[in-house]
């Protein structure tokens, strides 16, 4: 369907969609901690938007609902807590070292192009007005679980936890307009249970191995593995000669 055919309403999805999935991109070149937590905000205004103009467009008042949960969670709660616990653990102003930055962009492109192919047969079958933006969403969703695979801070991978959230509640608005609200309301407040649980686990591992960093963990375990071997290589203070 050409983009000029369509009402107003489905062009401004479609926009407030694809500035979303450019959030996805913006926080998966992202090395500071503090722009990555506000790029993660802007991405649940975004869809909280979007929810409203779908909301519209297919006349689902629990739409609105669902709008004002995720600007609630996802534009003050999570990213109020984010940073408070940034600030707390001195890490507001860290920049991870990103391995590769070109390859990473290059590999969400090709994640986007897999999306819209998934998607294509989907949006043929599909008689929704928002059947548009399925694939942006499916590609929200794969570029959350891409930042999470290619960051090592703790927190950077709790965010693209969050993102890969935000794009499977993007796909059940724009492909079926909305979960059930109860069940909209129990993974709203399952999120905002599991942030304040990451909270208190970031604050563990800081003062456990002085560090978010997850490669950290990975060299640590490897040293321990050798541990035992160098202790037993070494002789009882009863057969030292």
């Amino acid at each position: 369907m050409e983009f000029a055919s369509l009402s107003l309403y489905n062009q401004a999805i479609i926009l407030f969609a694809a500035l979303a999935l450019f959030t996805s991109f913006v926080m998966l070149a992202q090395a500071r901690m503090m722009p990555l937590i506000f790029t993660f905000a802007w991405q649940g205004l975004l869809l909280a938007v979007v929810s409203v103009l779908v909301a519209i467009v297919s006349g689902h008042p629990h739409l609105y609902i669902s709008a004002a949960l995720t600007f609630s969670l996802k534009v003050i709660v999570i990213p109020w807590l984010l940073y408070r616990l940034s600030v707390k653990l001195n890490m507001q102003y860290d920049a991870e070292a990103i391995t590769h930055p070109t390859l990473l962009l290059l590999g969400g492109v090709a994640l986007v192009i897999f999306s819209y192919h998934v998607a294509q047969s989907i949006v043929q079958l599909s008689g929704l007005a928002t059947r548009n933006t399925i694939a942006v969403s499916m590609a929200i969703e794969l570029l959350g679980m891409l930042l999470m695979i290619a960051r090592k801070s703790a927190v950077a991978q709790v965010i693209g936890f969050m993102s890969m959230e935000s794009g499977i509640f993007f796909a059940a608005v724009v492909s079926t307009y909305g979960m059930p609200l109860i069940v909209e309301l129990g993974v709203a407040f399952d999120i905002l249970v599991a942030s304040i649980l990451f909270g208190v686990f970031f604050f563990h591992l800081k003062d456990s191995f002085g560090s978010l960093n997850v490669g950290q963990f990975n060299r640590l375990s490897e040293a321990n593995q050798f541990m035992p071997a160098a202790d037993a290589a070494e002789p009882a203070p009863g057969e030292r000669t």
